[in-house]
C-alpha cells in the first residue's frame, strides 16, 4: 500500500500553485473520433526515423536463468559466499590486520578450475590503474601502499593447501587444485592480509582526527569474492575508482579488535555487547529499541571519560553478526558520539564526533538530527516501497562526504540541516539498491543511483514538500543538463568508469532517476507504476538483476510496450522539443498544428484558450508520434482561440519552451547547467 499524499507527487518539480499531474499519458485521447474525415492531416507513409523508435527494443533473448517476463527463470542459480573474518586496528600505526576464511558455494552448472578475488586496496598503490585512468576526476585519491598478502589457502575435501595464485592490481585468481564441482560444490578460501588506512579512501572511506581522537571508516577493507553469474561468468572488471560494486549474497560473522576506548559500529547485529558496553550503555540501547525519539547512548559530555567504557586492560574485541548480506563495513573511534531510536524492531542509530552538534549560524540542526532523519527513511522507504530488512540501520558521522554499505552509511561530519537529511536519506535509501536489489554497479551504475534518486525524489517531498536541493534533482532543474555536450552525448547506459567525471551525477543519478518520476506521473501513472515497480523489488531481492529484467518487468506487469521510453531515456541521447507550430482556420474547423523537433518523443498534454476566457486541457499519448513528427489537431465548435500551451505545468524535459505556445512567447532566460554529483 503506497502512502505518497496525491498534491506531493509531482510537486517538487511543477510550477507554484499547481498540486499535480492532471493527466496520465496512455489515457483517452479527447480528439473527435472522426477528425481524420475532416482533413486533419495525416502522412501517406511511416517516416523511417519513427518507426526505429517505436520498433521493438533488441534486448537479450530469454533463458531458463531469466524469463521473458522479467522473472527470475526456473533454471536461475547464484553462487554464495559466507566470511568469518577477524581483523584488528593498530591505532599506532593507523592499519588493520585481518585474517579470513571465505565459505564459497558453486551453485552454477560449470564446474570451475580457479576463483577470482576482488583486492580493492590495491587502488591505492603507487602506479594503480585507478590511480593513473582516474587521475584529475572527482575520485582522486593519494597513492602509496596497497594491501599486502601474507596467506592464501584453499581447503577442498577436508584438505588444507597453499593455492598458487595471480595478482594482477585489485584482482586476485586463485588456481584450486582441484576442480570446483558444478551443481553445490563447495570450498574454503583463507586470506590473511594488512594494508594501511589512509587520510582519504577515494571518497569511500579513511580517517578524520578530531578534537577526542580518530575516527576510521574501513570499507572495502578485506578481499572478497568476485561474482561469476551467467552473462559474464567471472565479473573481472578491475576497480578504478567510479564504478562501484558487484558482491555475492551470504553471511558474515566478523570480530573487530580495537582499542579499549573505542566505540564500533559495523554492519550486523552486535553479538557480545555485554563484554564491550557498560550496563548503563546498554539498559539506553533496550530504551531506544522501545522509542520514536532520540535516546543517547553515549552523550558529548561522556565521550572519553573513563567510565564510558568497560573496565579493565588490554584491547575490546567486538563480535558482528549478518545474515542476507553482499558487503560488511564498520567504523570506530573513541570520539563517537552515539544515539539511537527505533522503528517497529529496527535499532536506528546515529555515532559522530561532537564537532558535528548543534546548529549553524543560518539555523541548520547538526547531528543530533541524524538519527531522526535516518528514522523517517527507514519509515517512509518501508511504507511505501518494501520493508526494511534489517535489524540495525546506522549513520556515522566521518571524513567520508557519502557512501553505502549494508546496515551502515558513512556521511560527512560537517552536514547540516538539509545537506544532512538529503545524504543520510540517499545513503541508506541504497539499502533497496544495491543492498537488497543486487545490480551490478560496476557497469550499471543508473540502476542503483537512479533508482534511489527516484526514491530520494518522493521521500525529501514527504519530509520537505519539495525536492532536494541538489543530490537527486529530477525535474526542470536539471533540464538544462540536456543540452550540455559535456554531460549529455552518453547514454545513461554508459559503464560509470567511461563516463566523463563531470557526468556522472547527471547519467548516474539525475536523469535516471527523473525518468522513473516521469514513467510513474506521466507514462504509466502512479497505479500501474507502483505495482510493476514493487514486483521489481520482489523479483529480485538478493538476486542480480540485468537491465533488461528490470525492463521486462516493467513492462510485464504494467502492460505496456515501453521500447520507445527504454530507448530514448536510457539508450539515446536524444532531447525533446515538441511545439506548436501555428493554429489555423478553414472552412470553420480551427486545427492546431504540432511538431516534434527532436528524437525524444513523450506525450503531452495542451491547455487551448479560447475568446470568452474559458480553457481545456486535452491528454495526447506518446502514439500520436508513431506515424510523423507532425500532429494536427481539428476542434468542433466556433469558439475563437486566442491561446495553446503544450506542457503547462513543464513536466517534461522540453528544451525550448519559447515554441511550446501560441501565440509564441519570448523565450525565458537559459538556465545554467549544473552537474549533480554525488
Amino acid at each position: 500500500m503506497h502512502t505518497i499524499p496525491e498534491a506531493r507527487r509531482p510537486a517538487g518539480w511543477l510550477r507554484a500553485g499547481v498540486a499535480g499531474l492532471l493527466w496520465l499519458a496512455l489515457g483517452t485521447l479527447n480528439a473527435d473520433p472522426a477528425a481524420a474525415q475532416r482533413g486533419m492531416q495525416m502522412p501517406e507513409s511511416v517516416p523511417e526515423t519513427n518507426q526505429a523508435i517505436f520498433a521493438p527494443l533488441d534486448l537479450p533473448a530469454p533463458s531458463a536463468m531469466r524469463d521473458a517476463s522479467g522473472r527470475p527463470g526456473t533454471g536461475y542459480w547464484q553462487q554464495a559466499a559466507d566470511y568469518d573474518i577477524r581483523v584488528s586496528l593498530d591505532a599506532d600505526s593507523h592499519r588493520i590486520t585481518g585474517s579470513e576464511t571465505i565459505t564459497y558455494t558453486n551453485n552454477s552448472p560449470d564446474e570451475l578450475q580457479f576463483v577470482w578475488v576482488q583486492l580493492d586496496q590495491n587502488i591505492f598503490r603507487t602506479g594503480s590503474r585507478g590511480s593513473l585512468v582516474d587521475a584529475g576526476s572527482r575520485m582522486r585519491r593519494p597513492t602509496g601502499e596497497g594491501l599486502k598478502l601474507t596467506r592464501v589457502e584453499v581447503t577442498q575435501d577436508g584438505t588444507s593447501r597453499s593455492a598458487a595464485y595471480v595478482e594482477d592490481g585489485t584482482r586476485l585468481r586463485v588456481d584450486l587444485p582441484e576442480p570446483l564441482p558444478a551443481h553445490g560444490g563447495q570450498l574454503e578460501l583463507s586470506i590473511d592480509w594488512t594494508f594501511p588506512i589512509l587520510m582519504a579512501g577515494g571518497g569511500r572511506m579513511g580517517r578524520l582526527e578530531t578534537e577526542e581522537g580518530w575516527i576510521y571508516e574501513l570499507a572495502q577493507w578485506y578481499p572478497r569474492m568476485a561474482v561469476y553469474d551467467d552473462v559474464f561468468g567471472w565479473n573481472t572488471l578491475p576497480y578504478l575508482g567510479t564504478g562501484e560494486f558487484y558482491l555475492e549474497y551470504g553471511s558474515f560473522d566478523v570480530e573487530i579488535t580495537v582499542p579499549r576506548d573505542m566505540i564500533v559500529v559495523a554492519t550486523g547485529e552486535l553479538q557480545n555487547s555485554s563484554d564491550v558496553l557498560t550496563e548503563a550503555q546498554r539498559d539506553r540501547i533496550e530504551q531506544a529499541r522501545g522509542s520514536d525519539e532520540t535516546v543517547m547512548i553515549v552523550a558529548a559530555e561522556e565521550v572519553g571519560a573513563e567510565a564510558s567504557r568497560p573496565t579493565g586492560e588490554g584491547s575490546l574485541t567486538w563480535r558482528f553478526h549478518a545474515d542476507d548480506v553482499r558487503d560488511f563495513a564498520w567504523a570506530a573511534s573513541r570520539a563517537f558520539v552515539w544515539d539511537a531510536a527505533s522503528w517497529e524492531d529496527v535499532l536506528i542509530m546515529s555515532v559522530y564526533p561532537k564537532e558535528s552538534i548543534g546548529p549553524t549560524d543560518e539555523g541548520d540542526a547538526g547531528w543530533e538530527m541524524s538519527t531522526q532523519f535516518a528514522h523517517h527513511t527507514v519509515s517512509f522507504y518501508s511504507e511505501n516501497w518494501s520493508r526494511y530488512p534489517y535489524p540495525v540501520a546506522i549513520n556515522v558521522g566521518g571524513m567520508v562526504g557519502g557512501m553505502e554499505y549494508p546496515m551502515i552509511v558513512f556521511c560527512h561530519w560537517r552536514a547540516r540541516g538539509r545537506q544532512l537529511f538529503g545524504v543520510t536519506d540517499h545513503e541508506i535509501g541504497h539499502t533497496w539498491f544495491p543492498m537488497v536489489v543486487g545490480s551490478d554497479e560496476r557497469r550499471h551504475a543508473w540502476m542503483d543511483e537512479g533508482f534511489n534518486t527516484f526514491l530520494n525524489h518522493y521521500s525529501s517531498l514527504a519530509y520537505y514538500d519539495s525536492e532536494p536541493p541538489q543530490r537527486g534533482r529530477t525535474g526542470p532543474a536539471s533540464v538544462a543538463m540536456f543540452t550540455e555536450s559535456a554531460l549529455a552525448d552518453q547514454p545513461i547506459t554508459t559503464r560509470p568508469d567511461v563516463q566523463r567525471p563531470m557526468a556522472l551525477g547527471f547519467l548516474a543519478y539525475s536523469k535516471p532517476g527523473y525518468g522513473l518520476v516521469l514513467l510513474r506521473e506521466v507514462v504509466l501513472g502512479p497505479e500501474r507504476f507502483d505495482a510493476a515497480f514493487d514486483a521489481y523489488i520482489d523479483r529480485w531481492s538478493y538476486k542480480h538483476p540485468q537491465p533488461a529484467d528490470f525492463f521486462r518487468t516493467m513492462e510485464d506487469v504494467s502492460g505496456s510496450d515501453l521500447s520507445w521510453f527504454w530507448r530514448g531515456w536510457f539508450y539515446g541521447t536524444d532531447k525533446l522539443d515538441q511545439a506548436v507550430e501555428s493554429v489555423t482556420v478553414e472552412e470553420g474547423v480551427t486545427s492546431i498544428h504540432l511538431s516534434n523537433h527532436e528524437g525524444l518523443v513523450m506525450p503531452t498534454t495542451m491547455e487551448i484558450g479560447f475568446a470568452d476566457g474559458s480553457s481545456v486541457r486535452r491528454d495526447f499519448p506518446v502514439e500520436i508520434w508513431v506515424r510523423s513528427d507532425s500532429y494536427t489537431l481539428p476542434l468542433e465548435g466556433t469558439r475563437e482561440v486566442t491561446s495553446v500551451t503544450l506542457d503547462p505545468d513543464q513536466v517534461l524535459p522540453d528544451v525550448d519552451r519559447s515554441n511550446d505556445t501560441w501565440p509564441a512567447e519570448e523565450a525565458a532566460p537559459e538556465q545554467e547547467a549544473e552537474a549533480v554529483i554525488g
